[in-house]
């Protein structure tokens, strides 16, 4: 039987290959575009060994409309695109907002706009609890108001959210989306044949603290202890990188069955809010590594606390996480034991 084609904008990168694998696992036939410019060619390596097949790659910038185009028509019957491309990292996008704003929303407009001639209508969105910004309660749920963004890349998600809906809205459309904001992703597939792949100094807490235990950092610094939490450190909600794979495909299925409405909306974490020293805590029981870490000033742009409330992916996607926080870092550090084996090899 001929496997359904989505497009996987960013497949190469940290979510986009696990996303990958789900869809392929589920009986989809993933097609990646990605311009290595955020992940690695060994992630298709990786992919290859899991699946045992290979999966159609393009090495283009998702923003290049007329490559993009080449790669709907020699594909020819793609059903929908799930849409991970975009630079994330909060930090560096308060350093580099014109880089964000350009790359964040250009790939958005180009998918888009092929999307409609190619009369392809489906389209997941990778969207952000940073949308909420700093929330007025927590936990935050699907009505919770969006507000002023604390970062430029918090806010390329805001806007990529508006621009969906106007484009939904427009009359005769025929698109149709989901907008999937996730917390905090963590962990890497069991096989630790791919995982998350920071370049340079990673911007995300879990690289950091295998890296940490590796010995490849000297230590860990906390961002700021004297937050309103229960420890004084950031809560978020942490995410297995798998579970919320499988939300993406949970979402294709819904968008291709025509059961979703013209757009919906759904959070996608755990429920729960982990501080960064419970993380901390939890990686050292899980694994047996003692973290060296210092306190150091709050970052800019980092909200205090915010985890997601998942009753309505629970009863309206029909998706739950099934992931510990342990059994998630114990993963991140098998993937960064596996990274150092080949590394020294």
């Amino acid at each position: 039987m001929e496997r359904t084609k989505i497009l996987v904008t960013g497949g190469a990168g940290y979510i986009g290959s696990h996303a990958v694998v789900e869809l392929y696992e589920a009986g989809y036939q993933p097609v990646i575009v990605d311009n290595f410019s955020n992940s690695s060619e060994s992630v298709m390596h990786g992919l290859k060994e899991i699946l045992g097949t290979n999966i159609a790659c393009y090495a283009i910038d998702c923003a290049d409309e007329i490559a993009l185009r080449e790669v709907f028509a020699h594909e020819k019957d793609v059903r929908g695109a799930i849409h991970f491309a975009a630079y994330k990292a909060v930090g560096e996008s308060v350093q580099k907002p014109l880089a964000y704003y350009h790359n964040n929303i250009a790939s958005l407009l180009t998918l888009l706009k092929v999307m409609q001639e190619f009369e392809v209508a489906n389209v997941v969105f990778s969207s952000s609890c940073t949308v909420y910004g700093i929330p007025d309660q927590l936990p935050v749920t699907e009505e919770t108001p969006t507000k002023p963004a604390t970062s430029p890349y918090g806010n390329t998600k805001k806007i990529c959210e508006d621009i969906l809906r106007d484009v939904v809205a427009a009359p005769n459309s025929s698109v149709r989306t989901i907008l999937l904001r996730y917390f905090n992703p963590i962990g890497a597939h069991p096989s630790a044949l791919i995982g998350e792949l920071p370049l340079g100094i990673p911007n995300n807490l879990v690289p950091f603290v295998t890296q940490t235990a590796a010995g490849i950092r000297e230590k860990l610094t906390i961002f700021g202890n004297t937050y309103d939490t229960p420890d004084g450190t950031n809560v978020r909600d942490y995410i297995h990188v798998v579970d919320l794979a499988k939300a993406h495909v949970v979402a294709v299925e819904r968008l291709l069955k025509g059961e979703s409405e013209p757009v919906e909306t759904f959070n996608v974490g755990t429920g729960r809010g982990n501080s960064v020293l419970e993380v901390v805590q939890t990686f050292e029981k899980a694994t047996g590594q003692k973290l060296n870490y210092v306190i150091g000033p709050p970052r800019p742009g980092d909200v205090p606390a915010i985890y997601a409330d998942v009753t309505k992916a629970n009863q309206v996607l029909g998706f739950q996480t099934t992931t510990s926080l342990e059994e998630s870092l114990a993963s991140s550090w098998k993937w960064q034991q596996k990274l150092m084996a080949d590394n020294a090899g």
